[in-house]
């Protein structure tokens, strides 16, 4: 349902063109003050029209887009892309977010020789940078 008039809460517009997975994540990302309509946070129930820049923190990246069409139920991938313009950066490098030095679950504290190999594994990606 894509209506060009009126206007529409700010978490369920998020969530109808598929910014977020769920509306309960919508309302959450609203009240821990991860949205914003027009450089201003907001609370869930704000209203949202054609022409406002929302900007959402979500998912460890920035995503700012510029509200072309209201939509108030959830809709496709393909109709939720033309209500919308996408001007979010893009998003980091793959290896940068490769975490370093991860510990398989239930494998408890390093000992002091997997220290020491974490260290000089992290000294040598470390070195390679500076080159």
């Amino acid at each position: 349902m894509v209506t060009d008039q009126g206007t529409v809460r700010v978490d369920v517009w998020i969530w109808c063109v598929r910014l977020v997975k769920t509306r309960s994540m919508a309302t959450a990302a609203c009240r821990g003050g991860h949205v914003r309509v027009n450089d201003e946070r907001v609370k869930a129930a704000t209203p949202v029209r054609p022409g406002d820049e929302v900007r959402l923190r979500h998912g460890g990246r920035e995503r700012l887009v510029i509200v072309q069409q209201i939509v108030r139920k959830r809709v496709g991938a393909a109709v939720a892309a033309d209500c919308f313009i996408d001007n979010s950066p893009p998003p980091p490098p793959r290896e940068a977010l490769i975490p370093i030095g991860r510990r398989d679950r239930g494998a408890g504290r390093p000992t002091k020789r997997d220290r020491r190999e974490m260290e000089r594994l992290r000294g040598q990606l470390l070195d390679s940078d500076e080159d």
